[in-house]
């Protein structure tokens, strides 16, 4: 099996380079935008962006891929900076205004990220739910949320903030306010002594 040689610095800046161009030029663009002017904003030639990215196609995957797993990346890099609950709210945050401005990427790969099984959506969707898993349990220790939460459900409801929010004003400016309301409802009840309660009704006794 033939091994992957590990890029030169100077290749991974222009592959790292091209990637965020990429992402911006067709979120401006949409199909319209041109290979050769994304190259030549990347400050690379075309030789260099067919070389990394063969096809539109490529280049389109590999940019919206890179905007998720960056997305994702970010999950740990809250959790170091802040308490949990916190983390977890400021990272669906941050989720949420990137599904919005990654919309018309998603738009333009279709099936590639929206069917179930592909392998885009299926490595999209790892970085993501291990991201948000590590931030759902970490929560949970410290209290600040329900016990029966689970992280499919934290992903389901912030898509659904971002959407919420993206219908109001078009824009999302509304994420943070929407997020503040549902983690408030998804929040640990406290008992009188100050433990955390797991997010289930005491039956009567």
């Amino acid at each position: 099996m033939a091994q992957v040689r590990p890029m030169r610095a100077d290749a991974r800046r222009n592959y790292e380079r091209l990637l965020t161009v990429a992402a911006e030029a067709f979120a401006e663009h949409g199909e319209g935008a041109s290979l050769d002017d994304i190259a030549k904003r990347a400050g690379v030639g075309s030789g260099t962006l067919y070389r990394h990215f063969p096809t539109r196609q490529a280049l389109l995957e590999a940019a919206y891929l890179d905007r998720v797993e960056a997305i994702a990346a970010r999950a740990d890099a809250l959790a170091a900076e802040l308490p949990p609950g916190e983390a977890l709210v400021a990272w669906l945050y941050e989720l949420g205004a990137g599904l919005i401005r990654m919309r018309g990427l998603k738009a333009l790969l279709g099936p590639a990220v929206t069917e179930s099984g592909s392998a885009m959506a299926t490595a999209c969707g790892d970085s993501v739910k291990a991201a948000a898993g590590r931030l759902v349990r970490a929560a949970q220790e410290e209290g600040t949320l329900r016990a029966d939460v689970e992280p499919a459900d934290v992903l389901r409801l912030a898509h659904g903030v971002a959407t919420a929010s993206e219908l109001a004003d078009g824009e999302g400016r509304h994420i943070r306010r929407y997020l503040t309301l549902l983690m408030e409802g998804l929040g640990a009840r406290r008992r009188r002594h100050g433990r955390p309660d797991a997010g289930r009704r005491t039956p009567p006794g």
